[in-house]
């Protein structure tokens, strides 16, 4: 075979892998089950499953929907103890409308990878070290 034949022939398998990894990827969010919180009809003891939420959070999250229900998830963060940082991390798991499909308490990735890393050992300095700048 020519080396040009051998190149269009690779060339045409690839583009046929791409389209075929194209499609397979677009499918598989479709069967993935969301896991999502109603901040407006969720317990107490539900919304507590949601990264980084204590009981206290949980039930201020109620007391304030009591008062004025969430038109959007955004705003959350008019709740003592939920910023915009803590926010990021709880928007992909909240809703304000449908079911509440979270069985389990989430744990956040940050936190789970401090617990999982050793400590750092302590750097310790060579006993012959002359400190710069004294001249010697």
């Amino acid at each position: 075979m020519k080396p040009s034949r051998i190149r269009s022939a690779g060339l045409i398998v690839l583009l046929h892998l791409g389209a075929a990894a194209l499609l397979f990827g677009e499918g598989g969010d479709a069967t993935a089950p969301s896991r999502k919180v109603n901040i407006n009809t969720a317990t107490a003891a539900e919304l507590a499953y949601l990264p980084r939420l204590g009981p206290k959070v949980a039930e201020r999250i109620v007391e304030h929907r009591k008062d004025k229900p969430f038109a959007r998830p955004e705003d959350l963060m008019e709740v003592k103890g939920i910023g915009e940082k803590l926010f990021v991390t709880l928007k992909p798991y909240v809703a304000v409308s449908g079911p509440t499909t979270l069985t389990a308490k989430v744990r956040s990735a940050s936190s789970a990878s401090r617990r999982s890393s050793p400590p750092a050992a302590p750097k310790e300095k060579p006993a012959s070290t002359v400190p710069a700048g004294k001249g010697r």
